[in-house]
């Protein structure tokens, strides 16, 4: 056991530990396209659910972004990083703004196709019972996922561990609950989506702590600091091409006015 534990968390490389730190927090990055995946993600688990699809569920788990802000959570903790910490939470906050209220405008608009106007389905119904079960199957995710984020040949197990957390399903029924003013569907979903994060956290701080990650925060601080310059310089960029734009219209509709005043003019000068 003793030399499992070595081999596990004591044969990484700096550059691995540090490449990965990079990576969770330039994906937990608040970027516009970090919340349309979040709100992409969401529908698609509405459809699903809404459908009783199994797989359409799981297609929304592997296109969700939110694993990475939570184990951006984690990590913060772990490294006693206030700024990641915060920084991945206010990442968190704004998906689930975004997310169920996206998830109840697609319920009242379809959930009268599915036949769910009165009443609910296995897949919902799975959603709004939070258990041990959850606890336990979120911890070993979350174990899992904090595990195989260092490994670089283990990355692509990451989509399957999301799909087993299945943070999204609950947002995505919180939602549901939302359009149908139903108190208990919210509660008990939005229960289940913070332990599931809860349990994810807990796991990843483990698995984090044995790789010496606390010893890592100012390569986080590094990172956070370029990303978010990066995140700034983007809207700025888009700020001046908005106004650029707008600069553009002004100078048409100046044209067409000096267009008028001349045709006027001439107009005058005939008469």
């Amino acid at each position: 056991m003793v030399d499992m534990a070595t081999t596990l968390f004591h044969t990484l490389t700096e550059k691995d530990k540090n490449d990965a730190i990079k990576r969770l927090i330039e994906e937990s990055t608040p970027r516009d396209a970090f919340f349309l995946l979040a709100v992409l993600s969401v529908l698609m688990a509405v459809f699903g659910l809404l459908l009783d699809s199994v797989a359409v569920v799981i297609g929304s788990m592997l296109i969700a972004p939110l694993l990475s802000p939570i184990l951006g959570v984690s990590l913060g903790i772990v490294m006693a990083d206030p700024k990641l910490i915060f920084r991945s939470l206010l990442t968190i906050g704004k998906a689930v703004a975004w997310t169920v209220p996206a998830a109840a405008i697609a319920t009242l608009l379809f959930s009268s196709q599915a036949g769910l106007d009165a009443g609910l389905n296995a897949e919902i119904i799975a959603r709004t019972e939070p258990s041990v079960l959850f606890i336990a199957i979120a911890i070993v995710a979350g174990a899992a996922a904090s595990f195989a984020l260092i490994k670089p040949n283990l990355n692509a197990s990451l989509p399957g561990v999301a799909i087993s957390v299945a943070i999204i399903p609950p947002l995505a029924v919180t939602g549901i609950g939302l359009a149908h003013l139903d108190w208990a569907m919210m509660t008990d979903s939005f229960i289940l989506f913070i332990v599931n994060g809860m349990a994810i956290i807990f796991a990843s701080m483990i698995i984090f702590s044995l790789m010496n990650l606390y010893v890592k925060r100012p390569v986080a601080d590094k990172e956070i600091a370029k990303e978010d310059a990066a995140l700034e310089k983007e809207k700025e960029e888009a700020s001046d091409d908005k106004q650029e734009k707008i600069n553009e219209k002004k100078n048409k509709v100046l044209e067409k006015t000096d267009e008028i005043l001349e045709k006027v003019e001439k107009k005058e000068k005939s008469k």
